[in-house]
């Protein structure tokens, strides 16, 4: 039976094969994005039917189908494209065998300028990041952490206290880092300043439900604010990082944690400070160079703080422009990269750049003061690393070059535009994109990112800057594979899997185990699952990574195998690698979100 119209899919409920897969965006379409599906698996796609049908239109043909290369174990894939369907309305795309005329899958397509904001999208990373509040937590309506935390590796200074509660859970782990919690705090406010209008009032400055009068994303800035505040304790004295890996020895809520690390079951945490040389506790030591990547990214969080609280706290914002002035003056008198501290396994997050952060804080001081030296520190700085080096390259190491979208530069396009610095600015970000695109012709999917450790954040900071670089330009050039790889993030992918952890009543398919210990347990009487909605988790990695790690395996079956191939995911607890949603990739959606979601 042949079934098209909206009315038999409910009749013909229909799921690829292991041989056959239609690949759509399941959120949904812009009428004026540039649309395509992707079709894998061992049929020539010569030998199928691609159609497109709609109530009010009936059956419509698809502007075409491009043979693309082909993914993992499947001999074929290829393009399906339906750009010229910009009426909006719910689809279907029907895939049948051309010989047979069998129905082979079928997957529903929304078109609309709504397609983004129906869902409310723009605020689904703020109901993850609540969930991963420390000192207290929202969701669980209860304290944790409270004695953070204790010096260490700070010479005579060792075991001082400083009172550092606050801020956010990296991951599904405990630890916290200035490092990831910093690009949160100005994803989040840069995010609210370029689209101002985009953002409800439904939750407290403690994250509980009610109206305070400011928007929830301003809340959940501030609460980081907050912490980075503590984590500059004193003139000249910044922390990079509370507790270490021997977290990971406690599976549970974030109030009962009972891991010592030297001064009793669960009664305090290291703190380390910021350094610029290579440190550990336990044989284990990173190779930090120098101090102004974190310090400068203090700077440039408590910069665009104090721009975006002037009109709502300005005594808030007088300590933020005098913190944020200090901090700046610091790093550029300390040049080099601080990365974070393992202990008794070899991981850390590897980051190996640091002018991104100065050239980031620089532009933040000049959006701030209008002082023009800092274009000319500005400019100085994208000309040491022009392009983020991931951008173009096969792999990295973890987190090594971080954050992986430079925000520097479309703010020093945007305040110097027409200028030489705004032009040769405009040029790096072209430039990036370009590698990215060239990459991504590898694959059916045009997404050109290394399938390293969290590339789903890395597709979020490629978006991003793609997104930045066509409005500051109204260069087209590279909005197919921007909206390629925004699709993947939807579900476009060889796993047909939606990358961000969706609310259940919207019927997209997203992660239902994630690696995060609340998944298992319920919280004032809902599942664990329902506080993780907006969670971006990390993505799939080269199956040579995936085999390399400590500890990482599957508790369940593999449901995906039919689709792995040079590039794993698995939605699976026991897989940290591809399926552990973290803070900071989630709070990286915000401005791709509210720009598409804007009305």
């Amino acid at each position: 039976m042949r079934c098209f119209s909206l009315i038999s899919l409910s009749i013909c409920a229909l799921t690829a094969t292991a041989q056959t897969a239609l690949r759509v965006n399941q959120v949904g379409y812009l009428p004026s994005d540039i649309k395509a599906a992707v079709y894998i698996g061992n049929v020539n796609p010569s030998n199928l039917v691609f159609e497109l049908s709609e109530p009010e239109q009936g059956i419509i043909a698809v502007d075409s189908v491009v043979a693309a290369p082909s993914w993992g174990k499947l001999e074929h894939a290829a393009r399906v494209y339906f750009t010229s369907a910009t009426t909006p309305g719910t689809y279907a795309l029907a895939m049948r065998d051309r010989k047979s005329g069998n129905v082979l899958d079928v997957q529903q397509i929304y078109i609309g300028e709504d397609a983004y904001s129906r869902l409310n999208l723009q605020e689904l990373p703020l109901n993850y990041l609540r969930q991963q509040r420390c000192g207290f937590n929202p969701v669980h309506n209860a304290v944790c952490h409270q004695h953070d935390g204790y010096l260490v590796l700070s010479g005579e200074n060792d075991g001082k206290h400083y009172d550092v509660r606050g801020g956010w859970h990296d991951a599904s782990d405990y630890l916290q880092y200035l490092t990831t919690s910093a690009n949160t705090v100005y994803q989040l406010l840069f995010a609210y300043k370029q689209n101002p209008e985009n953002w409800a009032d439904n939750f407290n400055a403690q994250g509980r439900p009610g109206a305070n009068g400011i928007p929830d994303i301003l809340d959940e800035a501030r609460w980081g604010l907050e912490w980075m505040q503590k984590m500059n304790p004193e003139n000249d004295v910044y922390l990079n990082q509370i507790a270490d890996d021997r977290d990971h020895r406690f599976a549970g809520v974030p109030q009962n944690d009972t891991v010592d690390y030297g001064w009793g079951k669960g009664t305090g945490r290291p703190v380390y400070p910021v350094a610029g040389h290579p440190y550990g506790l336990k044989g284990n030591l990173n190779r930090s160079t120098g101090e102004a990547s974190s310090v400068g990214k203090f700077a440039s969080s408590f910069a665009l703080g104090a721009e975006v609280f002037a009109s709502i706290d300005s005594a808030f914002a007088s300590d933020l422009s005098q913190r944020s002035d200090k901090a700046y003056r610091y790093a550029k008198a300390h040049p080099g990269a601080s990365q974070t501290a393992p202990c008794v396994s070899p991981y850390f997050y590897e980051e190996d750049n640091w002018v991104d952060d100065l050239e980031l804080a620089a532009m933040a001081r000049y959006s701030l003061t209008r002082d023009g030296d800092f274009i000319s520190d500005a400019a100085e700085y994208a000309s040491m690393e022009p392009v983020t080096p991931w951008m173009g390259a096969d792999s990295a190491k973890h987190y090594q070059w971080y954050p992986f979208v430079n925000l520097g530069h479309a703010s020093l396009a945007a305040y110097a535009a027409g200028q030489p610095e705004g032009n040769i600015a405009i040029n790096y970000m072209r430039q990036g994109l370009s590698g990215v695109a060239q990459r991504g012709q590898a694959n059916p999917f045009r997404n050109g990112v290394p399938f390293i450790w969290c590339s789903n954040n890395l597709a979020v900071a490629f978006v991003t800057q793609a997104m930045l670089y066509r409005d500051l330009t109204g260069d087209t050039t590279f909005q197919e594979v921007e909206t390629s790889v925004r699709d993947w993030l939807f579900g476009t992918n060889p796993w047909g899997q939606c990358m961000i952890m969706m609310d259940r009543k919207h019927n997209i398919s997203s992660p239902t185990d994630p690696h995060s210990c609340i998944i298992d347990i319920s919280v004032e009487g809902r599942p664990g699952r329902d506080w993780l909605v907006g969670g971006l988790v990390d993505g799939p990695v080269y199956d040579a990574i995936f085999n390399s790690l400590w500890g990482v395996n599957l508790r369940n079956n593999d449901d995906f195998a039919p689709f792995q191939g040079r590039a794993v995911y698995h939605d699976d607890y026991s897989d940290y690698s591809t399926n552990e949603p973290t803070m900071d990739g989630t709070a990286s959606l915000s401005y791709m979100l509210s720009r598409l979601s804007k009305r």
